[in-house]
């Protein structure tokens, strides 16, 4: 044990964010999201839903800062369906986390999907809320 890594924060979880370089990319999945089938690198984050999982990561990972698209979500596939409830809570953490306002970039699913397949990892919760999905690009630490 180490001290004051958060509990949610696996070992191998812990050990892809170290490995993870300037650029990579890492998929934080709803309990819905095919993972298995997706991942070249599956970390399961068991009994965990993805807002505490995403908290626990930004306090150890810089978002990139040289793109636009630094997180990206999944979209609605109905377009006129309103947007995921949980998109503000990803928002308020990455902001809170970053000391700056951050945006998600919402992409079509299967585009999603194929850049998921393209991550360094899957990181597969056990998340209810539909829409879940994030993907975030590492950026440099100074």
């Amino acid at each position: 044990m180490l001290k004051r890594i958060p509990n949610q924060i696996s070992p191998e979880l812990m050990h892809a964010l170290m490995s993870m370089g300037h650029g990579d990319e890492i998929v934080l999945a709803d309990g819905n999201f095919p993972a298995a089938s997706n991942a070249r690198l599956l970390i399961r984050a068991d009994g965990h839903d993805v807002c505490t999982i995403l908290q626990a990561v930004m306090q150890f990972f810089p978002l990139d800062t040289f793109v636009d698209d630094h997180v990206v979500v999944m979209a609605v596939v109905d377009p006129k369906a309103h947007e995921p409830p949980i998109w503000n809570d990803f928002r308020k953490i990455l902001s809170d986390a970053e000391g700056r306002k951050v945006s998600l970039t919402p992409i079509e699913r299967y585009e999603f999907y194929a850049r998921s397949r393209k991550a360094y990892c899957i990181v597969a919760t056990s998340e209810k809320a539909l829409y879940a999905n994030l993907i975030l690009k590492k950026g440099v630490t100074t």
